[in-house]
């Protein structure tokens, strides 16, 4: 897996907005976790709401449940960890002032990029199909029972146990 595919994986979208967890861009920075934090603390006026955020208890169980930190009792995080954009990885970068993680920055400010582009550029694709969605459904509705009776035959034939097949050879 390529630098890039390794960022990009660690990208999670919370609250609407590309993030990457403090654990996860620590890790790429090539510091600890606590010192990341540390550097965060004593910086704090660098990073408004829209740089880095802490996740509420909702958030967290999410994140837990959906297997992206672990569980504390598993030797996880004890508290919510805090979540950092595009902006505030950056920033991030900036109080630490090491050449690993301003090179580490620059690749990961490509991949928020690439994969903002790829957001536009399917945007167009999006209102296309939800355009098509409409026309269909109102030409579905129109055949209303049609497509009962479509679906109830599908039904029925899933039902139906597949025949007894004849082994060949031996």
């Amino acid at each position: 897996m390529s630098m890039e595919q390794e960022i990009e994986s660690k990208i999670l979208t919370i609250k609407g907005q590309r993030t990457i967890l403090d654990s996860d861009l620590a890790q790429l920075y090539g510091v600890s976790t606590t010192r990341l934090n540390e550097q965060v603390t004593r910086n704090l006026r660098r990073f408004p709401n829209d740089f880095m955020f802490q996740l509420s208890l909702h958030e967290l169980r999410h994140l837990i449940s959906q297997n992206a930190i672990s569980r504390s009792h598993h030797g996880g995080r004890r508290k919510a960890p805090r979540v950092f954009t595009e902006y505030g990885a950056v920033m991030a970068a900036n109080v630490l002032n090491s050449d690993v993680a301003i090179d580490a920055s620059i690749m990961i400010v490509r991949v928020f990029v690439r994969l903002k582009q790829f957001a536009q550029d399917h945007a167009d694709l999006r209102l296309r199909l939800q355009m098509l969605e409409q026309r269909v459904a109102k030409g579905f509705s129109e055949h209303a029972d049609e497509l009962q009776e479509i679906r109830f035959l599908l039904a029925k034939l899933e039902q139906t146990p597949e025949p007894k097949r004849r082994k060949l050879g031996f």
